[in-house]
């Protein structure tokens, strides 16, 4: 019999129409899809064909996720696998990957709208401005997943470039601590619980005081922390768009 496909499919922040086209595509197509139920919203669910097959990851283990979509592409059946955002940011993905490759089942993988760039819309800001940061770095606080002595968050502050930190808002007088052991307190820093969700919520402040402003609202899950001075002020002007600068679209003075 044929095999089948698991297709990892980045599903977006939040907004069903975030979802790429090819992913809604391959959604549509799927007769099984395995999906976070408290990641991904229902209006996305609803892309999908009206004889799939779904479950819901969250109650599942990796063993039994992989028992579902492997026995499923072995069936010759389609898998779409949904992660929110992007499948390759926090998405345990790898551990996936190894077990389809183990079964000789085939994969593809579906990139997504990031939950990071999502919040960086819905600040109306760029993580990236010359004269002030050209680096962005992705990051988390140590939890139940370890993070490596070299990449805790006081080192990575050092840097002062922006910051975008998941999986960590319930701790964050924690990482307002070690931030401050590298940025000014004065830095500008937003807290974006629910990037493109209808009860999106976006907190600012600083570091001296973002803290208890989002003790405040009283969220502590499902939230990004984004610091840095790129999100407070205005930077040099670009390069690329200046009149003075020649390349091999545009001929300079």
């Amino acid at each position: 019999m044929k095999k089948g496909c698991v297709y990892f499919i980045g599903a977006g922040p939040g907004d069903p129409e975030l979802i790429t086209l090819k992913g809604k595509r391959l959604l549509g197509e799927a007769q099984v899809v395995v999906y976070a139920g408290s990641l991904i919203k229902k209006e996305v669910l609803d892309l999908a064909r009206g004889d799939a097959r779904f479950h819901d990851s969250a109650g599942m283990t990796l063993e039994e996720i992989m028992e579902v979509m492997v026995e499923a592409a072995r069936e010759g059946k389609k898998v779409a696998r949904l992660h929110s955002g992007d499948p390759s940011i926090y998405g345990a993905l790898m551990e996936q990957i190894e077990v389809l490759e183990r079964e000789g089942i085939p994969y593809e993988i579906i990139p997504g709208v990031s939950s990071v760039v999502a919040c960086a819309a819905s600040l109306k800001r760029e993580l990236t401005l010359p004269g002030v940061t050209q680096t962005v770095i992705i990051t988390r606080l140590e939890g139940n997943t370890p993070v490596p002595a070299s990449e805790r968050l006081s080192d990575l502050a050092r840097h002062r470039a922006t910051m975008c930190i998941l999986l960590s808002v319930a701790r964050m007088e924690r990482v307002v601590e070690e931030l401050l052991k590298g940025y000014p307190e004065d830095t500008p820093v937003a807290v974006i619980h629910k990037a493109t969700w209808e009860d999106e919520k976006v907190v600012e402040g600083s570091l001296k005081d973002i803290a208890e402003k989002v003790r405040r609202e009283g969220i502590d899950r499902q939230a990004i922390i984004v610091v840095g001075e790129a999100i407070g002020r205005k930077g040099d002007r670009s390069r690329l768009y200046h009149p003075d600068f020649r390349h091999g679209y545009r001929k300079g003075p």
